[in-house]
């Protein structure tokens, strides 16, 4: 009885009341897709963490193995079964000298 008086006296609780649903709907939608957002983020950091230190674990033992560091990123891609994703990752692969450690820089491609 009481509440019926105080929905006839303010609509807008009615209406706020009867939205409640929606709106709770409305955030728990909102809650999952920053939670795959964030995920999304975190999952593109480790792939080019991974990929930094695979480069870096072949380029390492290679030398380690040879004597040298490999002389391109192609001989790397072709000898040591890497994939790299070219459409999402720029390696840059810079040689000095054979016994220098190589310059290795990893772009992420937007």
């Amino acid at each position: 009885m009481m509440r019926q008086r105080v929905f006839k006296r303010n609509p807008l609780i009615a209406l706020l009341v009867g939205l409640r649903p929606l709106l709770f709907t409305a955030a728990a939608i909102a809650a999952l897709m920053f939670g795959l957002g964030q995920a999304q983020e975190a999952n593109r950091a480790e792939s080019l963490r991974v990929l930094e230190e695979t480069i870096m674990r072949v380029v390492v033992h290679s030398y380690a193995v040879n004597g040298h560091f490999p002389p391109s990123l192609e001989y790397i891609i072709e000898n040591h079964d890497i994939f790299i994703d070219t459409t999402r990752f720029l390696v840059h692969y810079e040689v000095f000298a054979a016994n220098i450690l190589p310059d290795i820089r990893i772009f992420e491609l937007d």
